[in-house]
């Protein structure tokens, strides 16, 4: 059964997020087994929401055969603990398929993401998500990034729209359009950070009242994760600045090397620490030899 709204919402407000990659085997299909013990250790490992098929678990590239028993095996997996959030996107047929699929799953919520390739005026952008939105009783996030990025006015309209919209996530990293977001709608929504290696903005997201954001590192790093998110909670800057300065600041000029290594360096971090989920599929590219070596280093320098 799914959980309540107020649940969700209170899951969603505090404490870690985070998106587990998606099992791929040698050939590149799905792999149920080894993703379920991925989704279990999620879980063992304090995660306050567990966000399946998202940005890093590869929604973009999934069939929608695959996007169903991942739903499935994700919430047997939690079996309650935590929400499970799913994503949906692309057209509105599309997306509209993918939210009737999660909801049967028994997910308790859908993280909305922006409209495939086109730019798009915000009015459509609002009623492209209503559309998808009043397609169903579950519960949304919508993902505001990329060419479905919305202005303080278009949230608040779309909100107005859609009592079943619970949160904004944010993908930005405009700090002073978030923070008009978030001064203009009030407490209507819960606010998440979701910027690729949120944690290098955590700082800035807590100062205007975003308490929790998604961490893709959490794949490979759990510990390490939730110690800073700990630290950034208890205003220990000395811990969060040494964590930044060690690790984050690192590993994002190792992901700025190369388009899409927001997620497939989380796939090699994987794979370092014996996870592996195999590669990521095309378009995306898996790391190089030697940057898979410093990112190893990396790891083992901060564990």
């Amino acid at each position: 059964m799914a959980l309540s709204i107020d649940n969700i919402r209170s899951a969603l407000s505090d404490g870690l997020l985070s998106f587990p990659i998606t099992d791929f085997d040698v050939d590149g299909n799905f792999q149920a087994d080894t993703y379920k013990q991925r989704i279990e250790w999620f879980v063992e490992h304090d995660v306050s929401s567990v966000f399946v098929a998202g940005g890093t678990g590869e929604f973009f590239s999934l069939g929608i055969e695959e996007y169903k028993e991942i739903c499935k095996i994700a919430v047997e997996a939690v079996a309650g603990r935590v929400p499970v959030i799913a994503s949906a996107g692309r057209s509105v047929l599309e997306a509209k398929e993918f939210v009737k699929a999660a909801e049967e799953a028994g997910c308790d919520g859908i993280l909305l993401m922006p409209p495939f390739l086109t730019e798009c005026p915000e009015d459509g952008i609002v009623e492209y998500a209503s559309q998808i939105m009043q397609s169903s009783p579950i519960q949304f996030i919508y993902y505001n990034r990329g060419n479905g990025t919305l202005s303080a006015e278009s949230v608040k309209q779309l909100a107005a729209r859609n009592p079943n919209m619970i949160a904004l996530k944010d993908g930005v990293g405009n700090i002073a359009a978030l923070n008009d977001i978030v001064k203009t709608v009030g407490d209507r929504l819960v606010y998440i950070g979701g910027v690729p290696t949120a944690e290098i903005f955590a700082e800035a997201y807590i100062s205007i009242g975003v308490n929790t954001y998604s961490s893709a590192v959490f794949n490979f790093m759990p510990d390490m994760a939730n110690r800073f998110y700990k630290a950034l909670r208890a205003g220990d800057k000395e811990t969060v600045t040494a964590i930044i300065k060690d690790f984050f600041i690192p590993f994002c000029r190792l992901r700025d090397e190369k388009k899409g290594y927001a997620v497939s360096l989380i796939k090699a971090g994987a794979t370092a620490i014996g996870r592996s989920a195999g590669s990521v599929r095309a378009p995306l590219t898996m790391p190089n030899a030697e940057q898979e070596n410093r990112l190893k280093a990396l790891i083992e320098a901060n564990k």
